[in-house]
C-alpha cells in the first residue's frame, strides 16, 4: 500500500500548438514506456489530452520524492524531454497526496 505522506505526484501541463497535439503525446508515451516506467519507485502515470487540443497533462505517481529526483538525473528520458520541449512548453509541479475521494460503496 503506498503511504500518502511519502508519495508524490508529478503534474506536467504542456501547452502545445493543436496540430502537435498528438505528436506530443507519442513522445510523451515513449518516453514513459521506454526509459520512466523502469524507475524504481515510479508507480503509474496517466496522460491527458485537452478536448481543444492545446494542452497535454501528464500525472505520475511516485512512491517518493527522492525514487523521482533518482530518476531525473537518469539520462534516458532526456532525448524525449528535448524532443517535447521543441514542441510545447511546460509547466511541472510536485505535489503531496492530502486527500482522496471515492464513490460510497
Amino acid at each position: 500500500m503506498i503511504q500518502p505522506s511519502k508519495s508524490v505526484t508529478l503534474i506536467n501541463v504542456f501547452t502545445v500548438d493543436p496540430k502537435d497535439q498528438q505528436k506530443l503525446i507519442d513522445v510523451l508515451a515513449r518516453a514513459t514506456d521506454e526509459a520512466v516506467r523502469r524507475a524504481p519507485g515510479f508507480i503509474s502515470a496517466t496522460l491527458h489530452r485537452s478536448i481543444d487540443g492545446t494542452r497535454v497533462a501528464m500525472y505520475a505517481l511516485w512512491r517518493s520524492i527522492e525514487d523521482y529526483e533518482e530518476m531525473r538525473r537518469d539520462p534516458a528520458p532526456f532525448k524525449y524531454l528535448e524532443e517535447a520541449l521543441a514542441i510545447a512548453k511546460f509547466d511541472p509541479g510536485i505535489y503531496s497526496i492530502v486527500r482522496s475521494f471515492s464513490p460510497d460503496e
